[in-house]
């Protein structure tokens, strides 16, 4: 009975999230980490210390330290890169191992040399390895889409942008109302030359049955050179026109 007593050990003090499992998930051509929550609901402090079966394969950062009362940690495990081979289970293990903290502490590794059996307290959980499934592609590739527009917005939202863009969208509607006002005038302008065209060549026809000097000839030369000027307009406008589109765009 006196044996069986001495070997007897408390129950674990600590609430651990997970309790049993520590998932890793693939895939596992880069570090893979998972984290462990530690929480001390008691009125004590608290020693951890964090053990695995295999010590090469994983990092844990912290691997122990004290937990005051009423506080948790995060222990973060980082699974090394390696081949991954579905047809294998894991083995890896881990062990949370505690003990109440003595009411001074000056060397953590002599607490823990000095410690009876009968007040360690431990906790074990496995390791298991997952990969993932097509629809956590899936649901993987839609975050990734939507996040930058969760991002954008929140970004634009404290920033005084919206009155420059606002700003410059009244300034290209008026840039581009003068533009459709240009085209309309050389529309017009290209209707009146057309116009002074078609009349030249009458006149020019009527020239023919004439003789030089006589009023219809002088009334033709007088609308050739007449038309000359409207055919500069039209050119200048159909530049402007031109000049501003590219502006625009």
């Amino acid at each position: 009975m006196a044996a069986a007593g001495a070997l007897a050990k408390h129950e674990q003090i600590l609430v651990l999230d997970p309790p049993t499992d520590l998932k890793f998930k693939g895939p596992f051509t880069d570090v893979v980490t998972t984290n462990l929550k530690l929480r001390n609901p008691s009125d004590r402090k608290v020693c951890f210390k964090v053990k695995t079966t295999a010590p090469r394969r994983y990092c844990v950062r912290p691997n122990s330290g004290i937990i005051d009362p009423g506080s948790s940690v995060i222990v973060s495990v980082m699974l090394q890169p390696f081949d991954y081979d579905p047809n294998e289970k894991s083995k890896h293990k881990f062990m949370v191992q505690t003990i109440y903290a003595p009411p001074n502490i000056s060397d953590m590794e002599a607490v823990w040399k000095e410690a009876k059996p009968d007040e360690l307290m431990d906790s074990k959980l496995r390791c298991v390895f997952e990969m993932p499934n097509e629809n956590d592609k899936l649901n993987d590739i839609d975050a990734s889409k939507s996040a930058p527009v969760l991002n954008t917005s929140k970004q634009d939202g404290p920033m005084p942008k919206p009155h420059s863009v606002s700003l410059n969208d009244t300034e290209t509607r008026k840039l581009v109302e003068e533009c459709k006002r240009l085209q309309a005038e050389v529309m017009k302008l290209s209707d009146e030359n057309r116009h002074l065209r078609d009349e030249g060549l009458r006149l020019r026809k009527v020239a023919h049955s004439d003789k030089s000097g006589t009023p219809t000839a002088l009334a033709l030369r007088d609308n050739g050179s007449n038309s000359l000027p409207s055919l500069l307009v039209v050119i200048a406008a159909i530049f402007i026109g031109f000049f501003l589109g590219k502006f625009i765009l």
